[in-house]
């Protein structure tokens, strides 16, 4: 299967590949995403557009990654299937690439008790793993999923989420095994920061020969604060956050913890790289997209290749 995305290629030459995103504006100010994706040009090979991330109403993601390819950057549509039916979905993936949006996220979000609106109706009319069954569908046979034939089907780039650290840990990577028989091309991980827990993951990725059929890009969130920490500890589901670190993070004085952060973060990258199946690195900068560039050369990931 060849696409036209550039994230692809990228893969397809060897290289290790850079994805960040940018979360959308609450309201219709399209130089606020034009602002985010100016940050990350020329530092990541493609930007994930979130798709009202943590149920919270915000610009859609087909929108902005519109605005995105009008720059001439290389957008990743996400959508889940909280807020839409299998017709609206479809819809809205052969519109996106009838503007030459080719790479997409399939997922299937957060529910709305967690955002701005907790009485709103799931759809959740497929789940995430028939969503991948979908646009491979669609991409690969020139088929809706009803089964009439597409004119001009939609070649994206096919990925998907994955977090190493939800409970049972021992499901996580058959668990990933589905969305690759699904027909995912990559992945995007949750932020990593318990890396031996993250790299016993991977060993059972590579004990299963996934790693040979599937790009996996590991999730990198720089932390702020050690108050950031403790809260993506406490607070957040999926997510491990080692007391190692908070500790580190909690015995360097205020003014120097966001420095320490990307310090934290670029010694993660650097010894994940040494990861047999890593394929590269999706920096999840939470509103702190001006930082990824130094990551990203910090890391030793700068200049991106040319393909």
């Amino acid at each position: 299967m060849k696409t036209e995305s550039a994230l692809e290629k990228v893969l397809t030459a060897g290289h290790l590949a850079v994805t960040s995103e940018c979360g959308p504006p609450r309201g219709a100010v399209p130089e606020k995403i034009k602002e985010k994706a100016n940050l990350l040009r020329g530092y990541v090979d493609a930007i994930n557009v979130t798709d009202n991330q943590t149920a919270v109403v915000r610009m859609s993601s087909f929108a902005a990654c519109l605005l995105i390819k009008q720059m001439g950057l290389n957008p990743i549509l996400q959508m889940v299937t909280r807020d839409r039916n299998r017709l609206a979905m479809q819809s809205d993936i052969i519109g996106a690439y009838s503007h030459g949006i080719n790479t997409m996220l399939c997922l299937s979000g957060d529910h709305p008790c967690f955002g701005d609106h907790p009485m709103a109706a799931n759809v959740y009319d497929l789940d995430s793993i028939q969503f991948i069954q979908m646009v491979r569908k669609m991409r690969d046979e020139g088929k809706f999923y009803g089964g009439d034939d597409i004119l001009n089907p939609p070649k994206m780039f096919i990925g998907a989420a994955a977090n190493p650290f939800a409970d049972p840990f021992e499901l996580r990577v058959a668990r990933l095994a589905k969305k690759v028989k699904a027909g995912a091309d990559f992945i995007q991980t949750q932020c990593i920061y318990n890396l031996d827990k993250f790299e016993k993951w991977m060993q059972g990725v590579r004990d299963r020969g996934l790693d040979e059929k599937i790009s996996i890009l590991a999730g990198m969130t720089p932390l702020k604060s050690a108050g950031m920490a403790k809260y993506m500890k406490n607070k957040v589901p999926g997510m491990d956050v080692p007391d190692e670190l908070i500790k580190r993070m909690s015995g360097v004085p205020k003014e120097k913890q966001a420095e320490e952060g990307i310090r934290i973060c670029v010694e993660s990258m650097e010894r994940l790289k040494e990861v047999k199946g890593i394929r590269g690195f999706h920096i999840m900068a939470i509103e702190w997209e001006e930082r990824v560039p130094e990551i990203v050369e910090r890391a030793g990931l700068f200049p991106r290749p040319a393909v």
